[in-house]
């Protein structure tokens, strides 16, 4: 018996990364798993390898939204988890930044993680309740150089979560936010190696595995948690380890 048995779970860039772990070990633990995805053939043959299904999703618009989650309510049933895993990145300086740069980041990584909250809302509710998870960051805990409209969108995911969480608090619904650091991904490729992560309490980059299941205990086990931050970093926003 898997511990999401029964449940249904929209999983936002599911088709690779973190997205996809979290898929796997979704549909593995019983769950009806959905990946949302602007990548179909990958998004696709990773449903099928696992007995998901796939729905392209730009999370970015509001009317594709609207029919995935109308899709899956009147096909599959009500929403019980969404996981807003979908994100970008951008290694620019603020000083020249380009405002499209900007606004590119900014509506991946904010708008529709806002757009997920809305459109599940009411699903949820039909549903009894259900659980939210949004992909936030390290970057969402401090400060890093070279990446403004990042780390502007990983803090807006943070604070987005928390007024979330007030709001449908009173449906049932629980929104928390999950914050790796350095994971193995293709946004990280070329980075295994990076001397960041030596000054690390795990002195290593991370594995999706292990943000997934910290998502799975979040949705699964953490009945009395909501509005908060969980972090899987590897100690990163710890402190650095000094050696003298």
């Amino acid at each position: 018996m898997g511990k999401l048995d029964g449940k249904i779970a929209l999983i936002t860039g599911g088709s690779h990364g973190m997205g996809a772990a979290d898929a796997k070990l979704f549909a593995a633990e019983g769950a009806r798993v959905i990946i949302g995805d602007v990548l179909d053939d990958e998004g696709q043959a990773l449903a099928d390898s696992i007995g998901a299904e796939y729905r392209r999703l730009d999370v970015t618009s509001e009317s594709n939204w609207t029919e995935v989650v109308a899709d899956i309510d009147e096909n599959i049933g009500h929403i019980d988890i969404l996981v807003n895993n979908a994100g970008i990145v951008a290694f620019t300086p603020v000083a020249t930044t380009e405002l499209s740069e900007w606004n590119r980041v900014i509506e991946i990584n904010l708008t529709g993680v806002f757009l997920g909250i809305r459109s599940v809302a009411a699903s949820m509710k039909a549903a009894g309740g259900g659980v939210i998870v949004n992909l936030s960051s390290s970057a969402g805990m401090m400060g890093y150089s070279n990446l403004s409209a990042y780390v502007a969108s990983k803090w807006g995911v943070r604070g987005l979560t928390k007024a979330a969480a007030l709001d449908l608090g009173p449906d049932n619904i629980r929104v928390v936010s999950v914050h790796p650091g350095g994971i193995r991904t293709p946004m990280t490729a070329g980075m295994e190696g990076n001397e960041m992560y030596a000054s690390q309490a795990i002195p290593r980059i991370g594995e999706p595995e292990e943000v997934a299941k910290l998502v799975l205990y979040l949705v699964a086990d953490a009945t009395y948690s909501t509005g908060t931050e969980f972090i899987v970093d590897g100690g990163a926003t710890v402190g650095q380890a000094l050696n003298f």
